[in-house]
C-alpha cells in the first residue's frame, strides 16, 4: 500500500487511526509510525511481564511488533492489551520497540525541560534519518499542540515501556521517561505506562 502522497507534513497530525509520529526503519524497510490516541491507546500502572523469565523473540531494538507478539505468547498483559486493541478501524497495534519509543519522545516531547544527557540516550540507528545523543535543548518541546504538556494527547511526565528486553539481564526491559528523555532499563514487573503504536511500510 502506498500512502506517500497522503502522509501529513506535520508531526502530530491525525492520520491512519492515530497521529503521525515520524519515520522508522525495520530491517532496512522504511515505515511511517503512528501513535494511538491517548484515550483507549494508553495504559497506566502495568507490568511488562509478571515473571523474570527471558522472552524469546523480544530482543529487537527496532521491531516492536515482533517483540509484542513474543511478549503476548509469553503471557504479557500489556502485550495482549495492545494486540487486542481496535481503534478507528485498525487492529494492528503493538508496544513500540526501544527505537520506536525514542522516536516518539524525540518528535512528541511534551515538556520544556532540559534533556537528560545519560550515556547514549537519543542515539537511534533505526530512525529516519538516524539520530545522535540528545543535547540539553534538542529535542525541544513538540510543536504539535495536542501533544504539548497538558494537551489531550500529551504523553505523561512519566516512564513508558518499550517492548525491547535488556540484552544482558533476563528480568529487565527498556523504558523511556517522557519529561526529559532518560533511557534506562528496569525489572519487568515494574508498573509503568504504555502507549500503543502501529506502522505501515512506505
Amino acid at each position: 500500500m502506498n500512502h506517500q502522497s497522503e502522509i501529513p507534513a506535520l508531526i502530530g497530525a491525525q492520520f491512519e487511526g492515530g497521529f503521525y509520529a515520524g519515520r522508522i526503519q525495520v530491517d532496512g524497510v522504511p515505515y511511517i509510525l503512528i501513535v494511538a490516541p491517548k484515550v483507549g491507546g494508553e495504559r497506566n500502572d502495568i507490568a511488562w511481564l509478571d515473571s523474570e523469565k527471558r522472552v524469546a523473540g523480544a530482543d529487537s531494538y527496532c521491531d516492536g511488533m515482533k517483540n509484542t507478539i513474543a511478549m503476548a505468547e509469553a503471557g504479557s498483559e500489556v502485550a495482549n492489551w495492545a494486540r487486542g486493541l481496535t481503534i478507528n478501524g485498525h487492529a494492528d497495534w503493538y508496544i513500540p520497540s526501544q527505537d520506536e519509543l525514542e522516536a516518539l519522545y524525540r518528535n512528541l516531547k511534551p515538556t520544556q525541560r532540559k534533556n537528560y544527557l545519560y550515556g547514549r540516550s537519543g542515539v537511534n540507528a533505526s530512525a529516519i534519518p538516524p539520530t545522535y545523543a540528545y543535547t540539553a535543548d534538542l529535542p525541544a518541546q513538540t510543536a504539535a499542540p495536542a501533544f504539548v504538556e497538558g494537551g489531550e494527547q500529551a504523553f505523561a511526565d512519566e516512564w513508558y515501556w518499550s517492548s525491547t528486553q535488556h540484552a544482558s539481564y533476563d528480568d529487565c526491559a527498556w523504558r523511556q521517561h517522557f519529561s526529559y528523555g532518560y533511557q534506562y532499563s528496569t525489572t519487568k514487573s515494574a508498573e509503568l505506562r504504555a502507549r500503543a503504536v502501529r506502522r505501515f511500510a512506505i
